[in-house]
């Protein structure tokens, strides 16, 4: 293939992307890409993920699944990180028992 055909050719895949990121669902290829793996990226490299036949843009039911995949990922990752900052503090019986007296003491 001529470069400047390649290059051409990329330029005029990105041309057609309206949007500056998109999502691309990679093709199975010899030296070892993983068909159906969806990534974000920007115009210039997906197009020429598509020129290249590693990539095709991903349809738009695919792109809802996936940002909604990421949005449940999202809310476990703070659900995660909230359950790590919950503090808990060991009380002693006699401690407890002291605290009770003192909470009775300022109610009478």
């Amino acid at each position: 293939m001529d470069l400047r055909d390649f290059f051409k050719r990329i330029r005029e895949i990105e041309a057609t992307i309206a949007e500056a990121d998109v999502l691309v669902v990679s093709h199975g290829t010899p030296d070892g890409g993983k068909p159906g793996v969806m990534t974000e990226t920007p115009r210039d490299i997906a197009a020429r993920l598509i020129a290249e036949g590693r990539a095709h843009l991903a349809t738009p039911d695919e792109t809802t699944t996936h940002h909604a995949k990421v949005r449940v990922a999202i809310e476990q990752a703070e659900r995660a990180a909230l359950a790590d900052r919950v503090q808990v503090a060991l009380v002693s019986d006699a401690d407890l028992e002291g605290l009770k007296q003192r909470t009775k003491s300022k109610k009478s």
